[in-house]
């Protein structure tokens, strides 16, 4: 992609009705465009970045033979009356069209996988199943004012598991723990996100939230570093520590992103739509259910809390919108040429790349943006490093860059 067309722009100054740092340095990156409080447009550069997580998290899920579907935004009334949601779930939205029915604008997608798959299966053969989606959820959130950590309508990855005993439930629950640790490992955040003890609500002991360590998280847990798990604080409590092995003096009190969670559902939702199987005896029993939710805007903006520093984003290489910026500085004919040279080989070697073709911008202008853009690499044609024999390239974390050829440039870069 040459810079010169995209049709983005940097901003110096930060938005002035934005308190986070993720919406303040993807705003003026040109990753998102904020729409109102709670909602925001992916812009080219944040949609590719959507789409590197959104690939990754896919990868994971199909190993562990996750089905992907694409459920209805717009959900019956009827459905969320029967599990009682309709009036208990305070951040709903209820829309009515000209003749006054009413629907939901989905927040979460129990009440319409369950009564699909009452559709197909009736039998003990037919499980267990596991069926996912990305997808834009609502809600009608009063606290907007987090950036992408806390939005009204954001994307999101719900799985729910299907299983006819609870022993096969707990084997794939604990599996999917271990996916989730693989998702945030291979986002960048890994060793900074702990599996953190929660309360299960109504329906369950414990659920389990995957926390990301940060100054400027909304949560409090409390993490055990030599087993690398946390409590939420809101769990808390002599009888939790001793259920689970752990010794209070040794917890170290932590500020926290939540960035995934997983639940035991039991039967909550299966039970009002009667989602049942034969054994084989004949007789008839109720499916248990589980559920495993992401938020990719979330981890969006995770990311950029946790990964950035006074110059800008520094996105980790497997989510980057490119894998390298190159920049050529001065607008004489012999840089000119030789940066398009380089462009167009790199593009060859299928090394996606973002090159700054500008004229009549300042070398101290393309650096700062190119810092405040974040890709892993930078590559820089310049008078000084063509004198010295090729092209100085410099990762976002280092400070000083070294020259290199053509050839060596792509050894580095290539896949």
């Amino acid at each position: 992609m040459r810079q010169s067309i995209l049709f983005t722009k940097t901003r110096k100054e930060a938005p002035t009705d934005e308190v986070s740092k993720n919406a303040e340095l993807l705003i003026r990156g040109g990753f998102i465009h904020k729409e109102l409080a709670g909602v925001y447009s992916y812009l080219p550069l944040g949609l590719r970045v959507l789409k590197k997580i959104e690939n990754i998290i896919r990868e994971e899920m199909n190993k562990v033979g996750g089905q992907e579907v694409l459920m209805s935004s717009f959900q019956p009334k009827e459905n969320w009356e029967k599990t009682g949601r309709w009036e208990a779930m305070g951040d709903l939205y209820k829309v009515s069209d000209a003749s006054g029915r009413e629907v939901a604008l989905g927040p979460t997608h129990e009440e319409i996988v369950v009564p699909i798959l009452k559709n197909y299966i009736s039998s003990h053969k037919d499980f267990p199943i596991y069926i996912y989606q990305i997808q834009n959820k609502f809600r009608m959130e009063l606290r907007a004012k987090s950036g992408m950590l806390r939005g009204r309508e954001f994307m999101m990855k719900d799985m729910y598991s299907f299983h006819i005993s609870q022993e096969d439930f707990e084997k794939f629950y604990n599996q999917m723990k271990d996916v989730y640790k693989t998702i945030f490992k291979r986002v960048g955040i890994g060793h900074l996100t702990y599996m953190t003890f929660a309360s299960g609500g109504t329906f369950s002991k414990y659920s389990h939230e995957f926390q990301t360590i940060t100054p400027f998280g909304e949560d409090t847990i409390y993490v055990d570093e030599a087993s690398s798990i946390a409590v939420n604080k809101e769990v808390l409590s002599d009888e939790v520590l001793s259920q689970l092995n752990l010794v209070k003096e040794k917890l170290v009190e932590e500020k926290a992103i939540e960035v995934g969670n997983i639940f035991d559902l039991k039967t909550k939702y299966s039970e009002p739509f009667d989602l049942s199987y034969t054994d084989p005896k004949g007789e008839k029993h109720i499916v248990l259910m589980g559920c495993y939710g992401i938020g990719l805007g979330r981890l969006i903006g995770t990311v950029v809390e946790v990964l950035s520093d006074d110059k800008g984003i520094i996105w980790p290489e497997s989510i980057a919108p490119y894998a390298l910026h190159l920049l050529a500085l001065g607008d004489d004919e012999e840089i000119s040429i030789e940066a398009n040279k380089v462009y167009e080989s790199l593009q060859k070697a299928n090394i996606e790349v973002l090159f700054d073709d500008r004229k009549g911008v300042s070398a101290g202008e393309k650096f700062a943006e190119s810092d405040l853009l974040g890709i892993p690499h930078r590559a820089v044609i310049s008078s000084r490093s063509l004198s010295e024999g090729g092209i100085e390239l410099k990762k976002r974390t280092e400070n000083k860059g070294k020259i290199v050829s053509l050839n060596e440039l792509l050894k580095i870069l290539v896949p």
